[in-house]
């Protein structure tokens, strides 16, 4: 009895064969087809991109057709390789002789170099073109670049260069203007989810809409990792795959919910919050993945104030939608800034906390108190007198006597009598007092009045939970 064949996990099985199947980036297809079809290939090419966008795809696909022959192997260079001639099958199976695919990674020094310029100079075995990639190209050495210059700039005309690199910044500029290079872009999500609906319905898989905005998001314009996480979610669940099984596949949350906890921690309800927080993390979703999200949201919903164009994100539900562009109008903008500072800091921090749901924890505490305090704005507003009606009540900025802060003819007055400081002077003072630390006894801190000195904001934003004195009053 013959054995089964294995499986073919489907980012292999569903890999673009021909420049039309390249999901993407119609910009760099069409330069190479145009390329071949009038004879003018450059002799060198690079390929950048995030991981999973067609860089090595591309470079092989571009071998296969310099020296695809046809089904009847009479054929000539072409855009739409056969896939089964014996250079395509050999190609695509990575044993042909004239295509050398090596790992830069694993082949860094001059040596290894050295070898491949000595095979240039051969003539190719049984195709039309030697063609060698070369991937990850960043990590060879300085030496290793310089030795590949002579050769990448005057190759033999049967030799072909085309090097792939997820960090470009790294290869010297001496190899780059060698080459013709395609900046390959992460794909649009609409793209993306498009092409994992034809995959799924290709493997008899009915997934439905939410479960695809989930994966296509997951994988960050990733083709592969879009494919690969489908791949994931049909052995999760099956040839049914709904938008609960690949939350709990991805250990996230919903965003709905990401929502709820976000108006929760913003409203300043500590005890609330921290319920739904647990809710969430005992439903499955990762600590560290909420704390992500709650920044995502944050962001999505401070862009979405200013570009409606943003509002229109497949990846998100039309009540999702909705309700983010309800709250993006009814939340301050400088609520929403502030909460992305610290959330930014928060999720720089687990990298050093051992236990990730007690530093979100934490996290949401501090951010609850952050969302009772006023902003820079409301606070200069209220020393200078023009707000202090609108103050809640019981609040220690709302119990502030008339005598807590000069009044405006006070200051006219001093100002008539020539006693008046500049206010560079009163910048300076104030940033002389607070680099003093016997100003700062326990959680208190004296400060001068003037708070548009850059060292008084600063102090302000680095001690939230501090008291802070004008004239013998507490304004926070």
């Amino acid at each position: 009895m013959a054995d089964p064949e294995p499986y073919i996990v489907l980012a292999r099985k569903y890999r673009p064969q021909k420049f039309s199947e390249i999901v993407g980036q119609p910009g760099m297809v069409r330069i190479l087809e145009n390329a071949f079809r009038s004879d003018r290939l450059a002799h060198a090419f690079i390929l950048t991109g995030v991981r999973g966008v067609g860089k090595t795809t591309t470079a092989r696909i571009i071998a296969k057709g310099l020296n695809c022959t046809g089904p009847d192997g009479e054929g000539d260079k072409t855009t739409e390789p056969c896939g089964i001639c014996e250079s395509c099958t050999q190609i695509a199976e990575g044993k042909h002789l004239d295509v050398m695919e090596c790992d830069a990674a694993s082949r860094t020094g001059v040596d290894d170099v050295r070898v491949l310029i000595d095979s240039v100079g051969y003539q190719t075995a049984d195709a039309r073109y030697r063609v060698y990639i070369i991937d990850e190209v960043h990590m060879l050495s300085k030496n290793a670049f310089n030795a590949l210059l002579k050769t990448l700039e005057e190759p033999p005309p049967h030799v072909l260069f085309i090097f792939a690199t997820t960090e470009i910044e790294k290869v010297p500029t001496t190899i780059l203007s060698r080459c013709q290079r395609f900046d390959l872009r992460r794909v649009e999500s609409e793209t993306l989810t498009t092409h994992l609906m034809s995959i799924a319905k290709a493997e008899g898989v009915d997934i439905d809409d939410a479960a695809l905005a989930l994966l296509v998001r997951a994988s960050e314009g990733s083709v592969r990792d879009a494919i690969s996480l489908l791949d994931q979610a049909i052995a999760y669940s099956g040839n049914r795959v709904q938008a609960e099984q690949v939350r709990e596949m991805l250990s996230i949350a919903d965003r709905s919910r990401i929502l709820d906890l976000l108006e929760l921690i913003l409203a300043g309800s500590i005890g609330p919050a921290l319920e739904e927080f647990v809710d969430q993390y005992q439903t499955g979703a990762d600590p560290e993945a909420i704390l992500g999200d709650l920044a995502d949201t944050v962001h999505w919903l401070s862009v979405v104030r200013f570009t409606k164009k943003s509002i229109d994100d497949p990846t998100l539900s039309p009540a999702i939608r909705e309700r983010g562009a309800a709250l993006s109008q009814s939340l301050p903008l400088p609520e929403l800034a502030r909460a992305w500072q610290i959330l930014v800091k928060c999720l720089a921090e687990l990298v050093h906390v051992p236990n990730t749901k007690v530093a979100v924890e934490m996290a949401i505490i501090r951010l609850c108190a952050a969302a009772e305090l006023p902003t820079p704005h409301d606070l200069l507003r209220r020393l200078e007198g023009t707000d202090r009606t609108a103050l809640p009540a019981g609040t220690p900025t709302a119990q502030m006597t008339e005598g807590a802060l000069p009044s405006s003819s006070q200051s006219g007055e001093q100002a008539d009598s020539g006693h008046a400081r500049t206010d560079e002077d009163s910048d300076r003072s104030a940033d002389e007092r607070l680099s003093r630390s016997d100003e700062f006894p326990k959680a208190e801190t004296a400060i001068h009045p003037s708070l548009e000195s850059p060292l008084v904001q600063s102090a302000l934003q680095s001690f939230p939970q501090s008291k802070v004195i004008v004239d013998g009053k507490q304004i926070n």
